[in-house]
């Protein structure tokens, strides 16, 4: 699964300029949404009670959501994020 906050986050982060893509946005989002082979993870009514009841052990919003998401869907969270992994979460990286 790829979280629909990830692709949001590059989304945002390319357009601030502080994420260089080795193709066009269009394009990378095309491949990332429609031809991977990866479902969406949406986020769903059901992530913002577990996105509450977090500590606040981590400032970055989408990363909280990414977590929350994770922990409710029974996932494995696929990031080289340290800070992240203070939370009682299941990481790969």
């Amino acid at each position: 699964m790829v979280s629909v906050v990830s692709v949001w986050e590059v989304i945002i982060k390319h357009q601030a300029g502080k994420l260089r893509l080795w193709d066009s946005l269009g394009q990378i989002l095309d491949q990332v949404l429609y031809r991977s082979p990866w479902g969406i993870l949406p986020v769903m009514p059901e992530h913002l009670p577990v996105l509450a009841s977090l500590p606040t052990l981590h400032a970055d919003p989408f990363d909280r959501l990414l977590i929350a998401q994770t922990l409710y869907e029974n996932l494995v969270l696929v990031t080289s994020d340290e800070r992240i992994r203070e939370y009682d979460v299941r990481t790969l990286w």
